[in-house]
């Protein structure tokens, strides 16, 4: 019943706020920077900023020369910045300090010196090796910590693939077995999955079809004539992807709906969604301007993800229940905003973002928000009660909007096993599954604490019924005796 009135209140908010568009204005933060989140109602709230833009490199600060669209980066575990120079075909590799390392623009193939061409993807293993989407010439390229070349991929030939197949890598991850995925412009059928070799073995996680079935109704009455002109229902492709530690798949592609996975190695989304909105960026915005399009995602610790939109340049963060933590970024000539945004990457707790147009890096630090929040989200996920209750409590102090954190607090007392109080918190969040179970557990509390006593209670009452009914049968009994004499 609660979720019907979410819907109706909901739905007279949004007639209520017609006036200026879908979209709405968007909400300043005290300092004036453009930091919001959304209520369980799916309004705009004012939010503290979780990230602050302070830094910001290009090719020749770092000494490299001049980047040229560069399309992709790299963290490495051991903090080394890996960056795709795609327009100058070269890898630049920078330290945590971003002073260059080395420089990757060649490397012998055949007993010839080969480069890359137009190269739009790259990933770096836990061993240092380096793996390149070299789209221009449609292959994918492995090479080891000391750039001598491991193998190269070209397209596959496999009966899964159709004849006039044209291979063209843009991005690639590896996994810890050594497995590639790699996606391909042009592929609808998931991400094309190679063995540690180098063999095409299967697709992953292909996208589903999502159709109006009016416009369904109407293909299949319409003429032939009339179907060349509509759009085919046809899956979409992937945008982006990252792997977690634990060698899950995270992606995005450019649906209206489910746009960001998890998957796990059958190729299921797995990702939960128990925020009050679906991860997909802004659920707010002016018609004119359309949702979110997601070109890149990024997976840190404790299973809390970045997503970016390179439509108005936003990072959104959300933790691994589906929770929206933060929004920082967006577009424009200032600092902490881009002309045209590519990837993301994380650096410690620092966030990196890297303009195709501008060449540029802009370097990201957590403002004491965006650390506590952040910190909150890691010891709950640790399992850290106590910790995660603290931390809550001064993430509500110093936003008191961010309705999740009630949920938050409700589910570390939860697990702390006071469920009454967790209650509270819960109602305060508009949590009904969790505020349901801490109800069932805080009944079943109270009934193991006065059962005794009622049950005590119960038999003293049937007790003394019996007492009575016999008192008065024996009583009964005497005074028929009586009478008869």
């Amino acid at each position: 019943m609660m979720w019907v009135q979410k819907k109706i209140y909901l739905l007279i908010a949004l007639c209520c706020l017609v006036g200026i568009g879908a979209g709405g204005t968007m909400v300043q933060a005290a300092d004036g920077a453009e930091s919001y989140n959304y209520s369980y109602w799916g309004l705009t709230t004012v939010a503290p900023a979780a990230y602050q833009a302070n830094v910001l490199w290009n090719g020749e600060s770092i000494g490299a020369g001049a980047f040229k669209e560069p399309s992709d980066f790299h963290v490495t575990e051991d903090q080394q910045i890996y960056v795709l120079d795609s327009g100058n075909n070269r890898v630049v590799v920078l330290d945590n300090k971003f002073q260059q390392v080395q420089t990757i623009s060649s490397f012998v193939h055949g007993g010839k010196e080969e480069t890359f061409n137009n190269p739009q993807g790259l990933f770096v293993t836990g061993n240092k090796q380096l793996v390149v989407a070299d789209t221009g010439n449609k292959r994918i390229v492995q090479l080891d910590q000391s750039n001598n070349l491991i193998k190269v991929i070209e397209a596959p030939k496999s009966d899964m693939l159709n004849e006039k197949f044209d291979f063209q890598p843009v991005r690639v991850v590896v996994d810890k077995a050594q497995r590639i995925y790699v996606m391909s412009t042009g592929v609808y059928d998931g991400f094309m999955e190679f063995s540690p070799d180098g063999t095409f073995t299967s697709f992953v996680g292909a996208n589903k079809v999502f159709f109006n079935p009016t416009d369904y109704l109407w293909k299949m009455l319409s003429t032939k004539a009339q179907k060349s002109q509509m759009v085919m229902f046809t899956p979409t492709e992937f945008t982006n992807l990252d792997i977690d530690q634990e060698g899950f798949i995270y992606a995005t592609n450019g649906q209206e709906s489910g746009n960001v996975k998890k998957l796990n190695a059958q190729g299921n989304d797995i990702l939960r969604r128990n925020g009050y909105f679906a991860p997909e960026g802004d659920i707010r915005y002016r018609t004119a301007d359309g949702p979110s399009r997601l070109i890149d995602i990024d997976v840190g610790d404790s299973e809390i993800f970045s997503i970016l939109d390179g439509k108005r340049g936003r990072i959104f963060t959300y933790d691994g229940d589906g929770h929206l933590l933060y929004v920082f970024g967006g577009m424009g000539n200032q600092m902490g905003q881009f002309n045209t945004p590519v990837a993301i990457e994380r650096l410690g707790d620092e966030f990196l973002v890297l303009d195709k147009a501008l060449g540029e890096i802009t370097v990201f630090q957590t403002t004491e928000y965006g650390r506590t929040l952040n910190e909150a989200v890691r010891a709950y996920y640790n399992g850290d009660e106590d910790k995660a209750y603290s931390l809550y409590q001064q993430t509500i102090n110093m936003n008191s909007n961010l309705e999740f954190a009630y949920a938050g607090i409700g589910k570390s007392l939860l697990r702390q096993g006071d469920y009454h109080e967790a209650m509270k918190y819960f109602k305060e969040s508009m949590d009904q599954k969790d505020y349901s179970k801490a109800f069932l557990l805080y009944r079943k509390e109270v009934l193991r604490e006065y059962f005794p006593g009622i049950m005590t209670g119960v038999l003293l009452v049937i007790v003394c019924w019996f007492g009575i009914s016999k008192y008065r049968k024996r009583k009964g009994v005497k005074k028929v005796a009586f009478m008869e004499q």
